[in-house]
C-alpha cells in the first residue's frame, strides 16, 4: 500500500514538473503518459520477489491513486477531468507496468541485460509516447476543397524581414510562423486590398491589424459580412508588435488600429491598451486558451454580441452574418503560442491558432485530444 502511494505521488509530481503541467499552464492527465516507465520499474523492482497477485494488486492501486488524483485535480482546477485523456492514462499505465514487471522478473544470463532493456524502455517510451500526443492533439485541417481564407493585414507576416528587394528575391517568402501555420491548416490568399478581392460566397475574411483602409473596401467588408459572411478581426489598440525596421518605417505594424471607421458602423469601440504591459495575458474563450499582449477592451458593443475576457474578445452577429472580434494583434506573435519545445505542438502554451482555425474553415483546428487548461485568472 505504502509503495502504492509513493509511486503514484512520484508519477503525478513528475507529470507536473517534468511532464509540462506546471509550465505550461495545464493539467493534462496525458502528459504523464511519456514519463510512467520509471516510476513503473521502480515499483517492479521493490516488488520482485512477491507473488504475482500482490504485483498485480499494487499496479493497479498505483494507477487507481494515479487516474483519482488526476481527476480530481483536473475538476478544482480546470473544471474538467478529461475522461478520455484518463483512460489513455490508464491503459499507457497498464502496459507500462506490464513491460516493468517482465524486464524486472527476467533471469538472464548475463544479469546485465535486464538492466539495459530497462534503459532502453524508458528512452523508447518516452520518444514514443510523446510522439503518440503528438499524433492525438494534432489539430484537423481544413477539408478538400474548402475556400480559401482571405487575409488583409498589415503585420509583417511575409517578407518582412528583408531589407531589399535583392534579398527579398534571394530568401524568398519567409513567412513569419503565424502565417505558414495558418497556410499549412487550409488555403490562404494575402491580398493587398478588398476593392477587387471579395471574400468568395462561403468563404472566410481575416483582418489582422491592417493599414488604413479606403472607404469602398470598408463598405465591400460590411457588405460581406452582413451578406452572411464570416469575419476575423484584430483590431489591436496598442501594437507590441516588435518593429524591424526604423521608426515610421511603413513595413512595421501600424502602431494602433486604423479599423475605427468600421468598428464605428458596427456600433462597436475599442478603448485604449493598457500602457507598459509587460506580461502576455492569458484568457479562456469558448474553452480554448489565448495569450493577450496589451490587448484593448470593447467598451461599446451592441446588443447581438457575446462578450469574453472581460470585454477584450467579443462574438458579434452583424446583418446575417459573424464577426469575432479581439482587441489585440499581437496574439499571432509566435513567442506567445509556439511550444517551449521546437515542433512538439502538442505541449503548445496556447489554442491561438488551433482557436482561430476553427473560426476560418469550419471542422478544422481540433484534435483528438484537447489541453485542459488551468483556470485563467482576467483582470
Amino acid at each position: 500500500m505504502l509503495r502504492a502511494f509513493i509511486i503514484a505521488a512520484t508519477i503525478v509530481a513528475l507529470a507536473w514538473v517534468a511532464g509540462g503541467q506546471a509550465l505550461l499552464g495545464r493539467i493534462d492527465p496525458a502528459l504523464a503518459v511519456p514519463l510512467l516507465v520509471p516510476p513503473m520499474l521502480l515499483l517492479a523492482w521493490w516488488q520482485r520477489g512477491e507473488p504475482i497477485a500482490v504485483r498485480r494488486r499494487a499496479c493497479l492501486l498505483t494507477l487507481a491513486l494515479v487516474v483519482s488524483t488526476q481527476a480530481l485535480l483536473g475538476v478544482v482546477l480546470a473544471g474538467s477531468a478529461a475522461w478520455l485523456q484518463l483512460l489513455l492514462t490508464i491503459v499507457a499505465g497498464t502496459l507500462a507496468a506490464w513491460l516493468a514487471d517482465r524486464i524486472i522478473q527476467w533471469r538472464s544470463r548475463p544479469q546485465l541485460l535486464p538492466w539495459l532493456a530497462g534503459f532502453l524502455l524508458m528512452i523508447g517510451w518516452f520518444g514514443a509516447g510523446h510522439a503518440l500526443l503528438g499524433i492525438l492533439y494534432r489539430p484537423a485541417s481544413a477539408s478538400a476543397g474548402a475556400p480559401a481564407v482571405t487575409m488583409l493585414t498589415g503585420l509583417p507576416l511575409r517578407w518582412s524581414a528583408s531589407p531589399s528587394i535583392a534579398a527579398m528575391i534571394a530568401e524568398g517568402a519567409n513567412d513569419d510562423p503565424a502565417l505558414a501555420r495558418l497556410t499549412a491548416t487550409g488555403p490562404v490568399s494575402l491580398v493587398d486590398s478588398l476593392a477587387d478581392h471579395v471574400p468568395p460566397a462561403g468563404g472566410t475574411l481575416l483582418l489582422a491589424h491592417p493599414r488604413a483602409l479606403a472607404p469602398q473596401e470598408l463598405v465591400a467588408i460590411d457588405a460581406f459580412v452582413r451578406g452572411g459572411g464570416r469575419a476575423v478581426v484584430l483590431a489591436d489598440a496598442l501594437s507590441g508588435w516588435p518593429a524591424r525596421h526604423p521608426l515610421g518605417d511603413p513595413r512595421n505594424a501600424p502602431i494602433t488600429s486604423l479599423l475605427t471607421p468600421l468598428l464605428d458602423h458596427w456600433a462597436v469601440t475599442l478603448a485604449a491598451a493598457p500602457v507598459g504591459a509587460s506580461q502576455a495575458l492569458p484568457v479562456d474563450v469558448d474553452g480554448a486558451r489565448l495569450r493577450l499582449f496589451s490587448a484593448g477592451r470593447f467598451d461599446r458593443l451592441p446588443p447581438q454580441c457575446r462578450a469574453y475576457a472581460d470585454r477584450r474578445v467579443a462574438q458579434c452577429r452583424i446583418g446575417q452574418g459573424e464577426v469575432w472580434l479581439i482587441g489585440d494583434a499581437d496574439l499571432l506573435f509566435a513567442p506567445l503560442w509556439q511550444p517551449p519545445v521546437p515542433g512538439a505542438t502538442h505541449l503548445r502554451q496556447a489554442d491561438t491558432m488551433e482557436w482561430l482555425s476553427a473560426r476560418l474553415w469550419r471542422g478544422a483546428g481540433n484534435g483528438l485530444l484537447h489541453p485542459l487548461w488551468i483556470r485563467a485568472r482576467t483582470a
